[in-house]
């Protein structure tokens, strides 16, 4: 497997950054893991996004889903999409309310909303704790730890697992899908203090924890926020795992 990331600023794009989104891939098989602000055009520079086969939404938080508004436009009005979308309708693994909330994206008013119904292009698959295969991959879900509906995904194929947190405080869920993967993308979107909200994120310091309490082989810290001092993040993580750490980068490629 190959990991692409798209966009890894946490909570809102950077100037240099789009926010959460990732491709992942093995041969002409691809998946996207979110698609928050500006991750279409990013996915675009390198792929045809037509050619994706599954996407996955980790929540429905703008900076990991907004750029569904625009994906739907692609699929819907291209004018020489290399297939058809409606008779190949992609794939889109998200929480419950997923084909309400984005079609309320979508519509310029409560009148189209009243019409939108996305399911011309999309296949709509509500997530929960669990396991399905999603376009030749195995896809492990569990429910984490942030205010709304949100889950953390464990990816196979082929005897490698790449963990992918989404947004989550501190859970067992998180240990359990991360365990002994070959790589855990984890966000990190603050530095550790006593102070810092209960489920709701990960710090450096806690994205290293869970690396080592799961027996991750490598870590690549994500979703830092733009305020935040990512070597401090960095140094955190460090003092917590002892394994390789990387920070992640918008257009960096990793193997597993």
């Amino acid at each position: 497997m190959h990991l692409t990331v798209l966009g890894c600023s946490g909570s809102v794009p950077a100037p240099a950054a789009p926010a959460s989104g990732y491709l992942v891939e093995d041969g002409d098989e691809r998946i996207v893991l979110d698609l928050g602000n500006g991750t279409l055009a990013a996915l675009a520079a390198s792929r045809d996004p037509f050619t994706v086969n599954g996407l996955l939404l980790s929540h429905l938080h703008p900076d990991h889903c907004a750029d569904f508004a625009a994906l739907t436009v692609l699929r819907r009005y291209h004018p020489n999409p290399p297939h058809d979308p409606r008779a190949n309708r992609l794939a889109v693994h998200a929480p419950a309310e997923g084909p309400t909330r984005l079609a309320a994206a979508y519509a310029v008013d409560a009148a189209e909303l009243a019409t939108t119904d996305l399911t011309d292009v999309f296949r709509f698959h509500p997530l929960g704790d669990g396991t399905r295969t999603v376009a030749g991959f195995t896809v492990m879900s569990a429910r984490v730890a942030h205010p709304c509906e949100a889950y953390g995904f464990r990816i196979e194929r082929a005897g490698q697992a790449l963990c992918y947190t989404g947004d989550s405080g501190p859970c067992a869920a998180l240990v359990d899908l991360a365990q002994d993967a070959d790589l855990l993308l984890a966000e990190a979107t603050w530095t550790h203090a006593a102070s810092r909200p209960a489920n709701l994120h990960l710090s450096g310091r806690q994205a290293g924890e869970l690396a080592a309490a799961s027996g991750a082989r490598r870590l690549i810290l994500t979703h830092l926020a733009p305020w935040t001092d990512p070597a401090a993040v960095l140094a955190e993580a460090g003092e917590a795992f002892d394994g390789e750490i990387t920070l992640a980068r918008a257009g960096a490629r990793y193997s597993l």
